[in-house]
């Protein structure tokens, strides 16, 4: 960022995405500034396939979209057919990230660019030995094209010495020849290059993703709640562009059309949000279920477990430019967009609200593919 963002809606943005721009979303510049002990993380992931892409960052992309889903609701609507019920407040996430292998590293293939450095390392590693403007005009070859290669290494929060490795099987390179201005060829051996980047420290020293949201909930008319998450359009960065978020979501309990009221609160609902930075980044989650729960105590004091089955999901789109040897007359400019989906699909919610006077405090447990709590602190009438 380029300057200190201090209003209450820009800290609160900028709370809520740290963990993730900081890792995966800021503008890119690859390859070219390497080894700075994972501080250009972020920058790195522009230099890989989507396929890869999509493996590295998948851990945080699932818990992101898992707290997103998370706090909606802390109690069943009461089955009510006008009633009246205001609470705003603040709700905070934090998901778990598993720790298998199958999440802590990657191994796969796909499509590689090589910067000016990786493809002067090529040419040493084959053992050729050319003129300065033969193996000038060579690498400028190298690094106009795409190789398929085998990368593997640590996801977003493996272990940091874990570096990512790209595994090349060797090429026939033809060129034309500055010298002659025929068409020549060389060829390139196999070579590994190991990049200076494994799992990103900054995550990886924490067991899980932290996330917050404002949110206003608003009922009861005919046994229907509504909850809203917004935070005012805000510019962040010129370069990033406005921040917008907005999430609505619907509650309601069927028990209103019953003739004899059920011994506890039932409410079916569905929620969605989406979340955007200019055109570089894009979230969407959905998610829609069941819950119950039971007051005990009567008035301004009383507690309430809760519990619910959702179903859901997550996407997020990630558009920038990736820079390929900055500053150099070689520079690339290469626009990179990829959409990744979060693995979650369930979850199951057990959790405890407790009101007193016009506060309520409200913790759960979320099980699902990955795992996360949720507190809540509203100011209700």
């Amino acid at each position: 960022m380029k300057r200190i963002l201090t209003s209450f809606p820009r800290w609160m943005a900028i709370f809520t995405l740290a963990a993730f721009l900081g890792a995966v979303a800021a503008p890119a510049s690859a390859q070219d500034h390497e080894g700075e002990d994972g501080e250009d993380l972020q920058e790195f992931l522009a230099g890989l396939s989507m396929d890869a892409a999509s493996k590295y960052v998948a851990p945080i992309v699932s818990a992101f979209g898992m707290n997103l889903n998370g706090g909606w609701f802390h109690k069943a609507p009461s089955a009510k057919k006008f009633g009246f019920n205001v609470e705003v407040g603040l709700v905070g996430m934090a998901t778990f990230y598993p720790k298998g292998v199958e999440h802590l590293s990657f191994d796969t293939s796909g499509d590689f660019r090589f910067s000016t450095a990786q493809a002067e390392q090529l040419i040493q590693s084959s053992g050729l030995v050319l003129p300065l403007d033969v193996e000038n005009a060579l690498i400028a070859q190298i690094t106009q094209q795409n190789f398929t290669v085998n990368i593997s290494g640590a996801t977003v929060i493996g272990d940091p010495t874990d570096y990512i490795e790209i595994d090349f099987s060797g090429a026939d390179i033809t060129f034309t020849d500055p010298g002659t201005g025929l068409p020549r060829t060389e060829t390139l051996g196999i070579d590994v290059i190991t990049l200076p980047i494994g799992g990103f420290a900054a995550i990886s020293d924490l067991s899980f993703l932290p996330l917050a949201a404002p949110q206003l909930s608003l009922g009861t008319v005919l046994g229907t709640r509504v909850t809203f998450r917004y935070l005012p359009s805000i510019t962040l960065d010129e370069e990033l562009g406005k921040f917008k978020y907005f999430g609505f979501g619907i509650q309601h309990n069927p028990g209103v059309l019953l003739p004899t009221p059920l011994p506890f609160d039932v409410g079916v609902g569905y929620f969605t949000q989406t979340l955007e930075i200019g055109t570089l980044f894009k979230a969407k989650t959905t998610a829609f279920g069941i819950n119950a729960s039971k007051r005990l105590g009567v008035g301004a004091i009383n507690i309430t477990p809760y519990a619910g089955f959702m179903l859901e999901t997550s996407n997020i789109d990630i558009t920038y430019d990736f820079i390929l040897d900055e500053g150099t007359i070689d520079e690339q400019v290469i626009p990179i967009a990829f959409e990744l989906e979060g693995e979650n699909r369930s979850r199951i919610t057990l959790g405890l609200s407790i009101r007193l006077l016009m506060l309520n405090f409200n913790a759960d447990y979320n099980i699902g593919k990955y795992n996360s709590v949720t507190v809540g602190v509203m100011f209700t009438i």
